[in-house]
Formats: structure tokens, sequence, C-alpha cells
């Protein structure tokens, strides 16, 4: 049997389409595919319960019959981790408990994929970090990493560092078409220069990095204004906190953008709609605009949204949906599924378990 752990050097890289869409592709070879993520990190509260979002996902796809709490047996929430620095968690019996749940579920399968927590680091407090299960479970690990800048190089070869002789390769997602060709003939030669494989990169695609305004309205529980639509797709946040002169300059530099600000500050509501890359308006506080900043919303075609949080909280959790990208479901793994055949070698990642015991 062959196990792959995919881990990531950040948050929300993608690590979840990217372990479905390969394990999809697996299962379509006539593979036998399990999956497991060790640590919830995606909490959401389902029918009472605090449980990550990722493995019930997993279940539909792949059609398992494990329940969430074997595929998911540590709820890795803020509670857990307070808890566990002041001793009230064993880390021996949650490695114990994790390698007995990894048993059961790998059980007569070819592959195990594996989806690693928030980051690589996350587990640290329990001597579960993803190169820690990696060793525990006998895994290979596919590091996913974003690439924006020449630095984000230091963070792949400390990662690569990290996980030592168990990198099966550094998958990289969500590249900018004007970024995809320097990653490609320069990033990944260095890389491979350096012993580290370099499978594939992804090229970034909108219905994949983003949400749409419809699909962020809901997570945000905010009441849409005005009659614009809402398919659009926001892949940045802005903040409306200056001057209209110098917010219009802010604003003009960005594409794909949702400006959070006040819903007192007419002048930023104004300057906003007159940016191209606004795509959508949320504004704090409960208060409403005045009608003409909405009809001119309507006018543009640009929504408007209201919360009745404080601009701070409201920040805070339209980054955590930005970044996560839309909603998961079948059409996003579909998806990254074929961006994983296209742009990927996955007969590389998938080499050990293409042959199945008979």
């Amino acid at each position: 049997m062959t196990s792959i752990l995919v881990t990531a050097t950040a948050e929300s890289t993608g690590k979840t389409a990217i372990a479905l869409g390969l394990a999809a592709i697996a299962r379509d070879r006539g593979l036998s595919v399990g999956y497991m993520k060790p640590k919830g990190t995606r909490l959401e509260s389902v029918v009472g319960k605090t449980l990550d979002t990722d493995p019930m996902l997993a279940r539909e796809i792949l059609d398992l019959e494990a329940g969430v709490a074997d595929l998911e047996p540590i709820v890795y929430s803020p509670t857990f981790v307070e808890g566990a620095m002041r001793g009230r968690e064993d880390p021996d019996r949650l490695a114990e408990t994790v390698r007995d749940r990894f048993d059961e579920l790998s059980a007569d399968r070819d592959l195990m994929v594996i989806e690693g927590g928030g980051r690589l680091s996350t587990g640290g407090v329990i001597d579960l970090t993803d190169p820690e299960v990696a060793d525990l479970l006998d895994a290979r690990l596919l590091l996913v990493s974003d690439h924006d800048r020449p630095g984000d190089v230091d963070d792949v070869l400390a990662a690569a560092n990290t996980i030592g002789d168990r990198l099966a390769g550094v998958l990289f997602n969500r590249i900018d078409e004007g970024t995809h060709d320097d990653v490609e003939s320069d990033v990944a030669p260095f890389l491979e220069g350096r012993g580290i494989p370099v499978p594939g990169v992804l090229p970034r695609v909108t219905e994949l990095a983003g949400t749409t305004v419809g699909d962020f309205a809901e997570e945000l529980g905010a009441e849409v204004l005005t009659d614009a639509p809402t398919d659009a797709y926001l892949e940045r946040l802005l903040v409306g906190a200056m001057g209209a002169e110098a917010s219009l300059r802010y604003f003009r530099r960005t594409r794909n953008a949702v400006v959070i600000t006040g819903g007192d500050r007419s002048d930023v509501h104004t300057t906003a709609l007159e940016a191209s890359g606004v795509r959508c308006l949320c504004l704090t506080g409960g208060t409403r605009p005045s009608e003409a900043v909405i009809g001119l919303a309507e006018d543009r075609g640009v929504p408007i949204l209201l919360v009745d949080g404080d601009t701070r909280s409201t920040i805070e959790r339209a980054d955590d949906v930005i970044r996560s990208g839309r909603t998961r479901d079948e059409r996003t793994v579909e998806r990254m599924r074929e961006l994983l055949e296209t742009h990927a070698d996955v007969d590389a990642l998938l080499d050990d378990a293409d042959d199945p015991p008979e």
C-alpha cells in the first residue's frame, strides 16, 4: 500500500482539492483509495458538533463508509490547543489513536491519501506536525506551495529540509499567468537541482482561487442591498479606511476585490464604485448607505452587502473566506482533477500504487 500525505507551506493553498483530486484519479484507475485527515482544522459547527468539513466532502466524493470521527480523530480547535499546552492531552495516546484509525481505514486499500493540517507545522503542541504524522504512518509527503515572489523559494527550501527523505515533491498551485513561466523555467529547475522534485505547476483558476459574491455573502450572513448580479468572483480584500483620493489610487491597483468599510463612509463607497477592479462593497456596523449610493451601485452592477459586525471582525472573517477559496464541493474537486491531469506528473505521484496486489 502507498500512503501520500498532502501538506503545505501555508494555510489555504488548495490542499483539500488537490488531495481529493489525486484520490479521484487513483480511484478511476481502478485503485482502492482511502482518505484520512488526522487533525481537523477547517472547523464548523454541524448538528451540535464541531467538525472539519473536509472529511465530510471526502466521504461524498470517494463514497467512504467510515464515520467523520474516524476520518478525523483529532479536532484541532483553539480550545484543544489550549488544553494541550496545559497538559490535558497525552501526545503518545493521540499518536496511538491516529495510528489505530489509520490501520482501520487503510485495510485492503491500494492508496491512502492523508490530508495535512493547516500547514506543515500544525500539530506541534502534540508532537504531530505533518512530518511527524508521515513518520508515524510511513507516508510520503507532497508539499503544496504558492509562489508570488522570488523569496517564497526560501519557505519551500525550509519545508523540504524539515521533511527530509519523505518528500515526494513540491506541487506549485494557483500560479498567476505572469509568474507561471518563471516558476517553470527558473524555480522548478533550481529546486530539482537541489534534489527536490517538482511534479507540477498548476495555474491560477479564478473559480478555484476565489469565491463568488453570493457565496461570500452567505458565509458572512450578509444582507444583499442591491439587485446587481452576485456571480462575480472575489480574490482580494481591500479596506476602505483612508480618504477618497488615496482610496481611489489604492482601489485602482487591484482586481476582483471586495472593499470593506463602514456603512457611513459614503465618500469611500462612491470612490470604490469608480474602480473597475472592485466587484463588491461590504459595509459594516449595520448602517445602510444612502439611496444614491445604492442606485449608483446598481447602475454599475456592483453588489452592496451589509453586515452587523464591526469592521475589524468582518475583515478577519472575510479574509478567512477568501483565502479558503470558493465553497468546496464536487465541482471544485473535478476542476482540480483536470488541472492535475494536465499540469502535473500524476504517474510519478501514484507510481507505487499503480500496480495493486491481486
